[in-house]
């Protein structure tokens, strides 16, 4: 079942989040459903791991070939790895930043991404998706180098939600529990992956500087537990001073091993 993130009139943000392989075997994450109306779009549709249960929601609430757009915060496997059945499923186009416009047709047969494929610039764009009445907005926000070369956030003006992608994850934590502060446990299960993942303190605090232009009411990351009320300005706050990747490299990381 999904969880339902926010519900007011005919918009809805939906989140997918067991789809994941019960052995552990592939990392958890979380799928989205955007519906206005006989309107809807995808955000990070997973791999062929969530493909079929995530088709099969989908169709409960809005029939596949009403699906206006299918969007990728960057084009890691678990990301878009199913692409190539969404391809076959829906009509939809896929936006995804330019720099991986003309490596996501990898994922799938050849041709069948043509002409469907748009390449979001680096500035990013605000969205206008669906037709008429079920016509609505999402922004794509600049977000590169956390953790991709070309990687973007999506806001949703009506929800408030910031759909952050691998930035805001938090490893181990249970997605239908929103957290509200950032407390310590909380960021035990993302530290380690931020130092890892994330490329530089000074684009975390160029990120930080760019959303606190925003009305958020939650951040919601791809991996995890979305956060809410006083944890979105802590999140902010923690992240901006965050030392991780290449501020942790040296040396004794460029070894030739022995």
């Amino acid at each position: 079942m999904p969880i339902e993130l926010f519900h007011q009139g005919a918009h809805r943000c939906l989140m997918f989040a067991d789809f994941h392989q019960e052995d552990g075997e592939a990392v958890q994450s979380n799928q989205f459903l955007l519906l206005h109306g006989a309107a809807g779009a995808i955000l990070d549709p997973g791999g062929n791991v969530a493909y079929n249960a995530l088709y099969l929601g989908l169709t409960q609430h809005l029939a596949p070939p009403k699906l206006s757009a299918i969007l990728a915060s960057h084009a890691d496997p678990d990301i878009i790895a199913s692409l190539d059945r969404w391809m076959t499923a829906t009509q939809a186009p896929v936006y995804i930043s330019r720099v991986w416009e003309r490596f996501v047709p990898h994922f799938c047969k050849p041709g069948k991404t043509q002409g469907r494929i748009i390449g979001l610039p680096d500035a990013g764009a605000r969205l206008r998706l669906g037709q008429g009445a079920d016509l609505f907005e999402l922004w794509a926000l600049p977000a590169h180098f956390l953790h991709a070369e070309g990687n973007f956030q999506f806001y949703d003006p009506v929800s408030r939600i910031l759909f952050s992608g691998d930035l805001g994850a938090s490893l181990g934590a249970e997605p239908g529990r929103v957290i509200q502060r950032l407390d310590i446990a909380h960021i035990g299960r993302m530290e380690g992956f931020h130092r890892r993942y994330m490329v530089s303190n000074k684009v975390m605090r160029l990120w930080a500087s760019m959303v606190r232009e925003l009305d958020i009411a939650m951040i919601v990351p791809q991996h995890g537990a979305p956060m809410a009320g006083a944890a979105v300005p802590e999140f902010i706050a923690w992240a901006e001073q965050l030392a991780c990747g290449i501020d942790l490299m040296g040396p004794a990381q460029y070894r030739v091993p022995t």
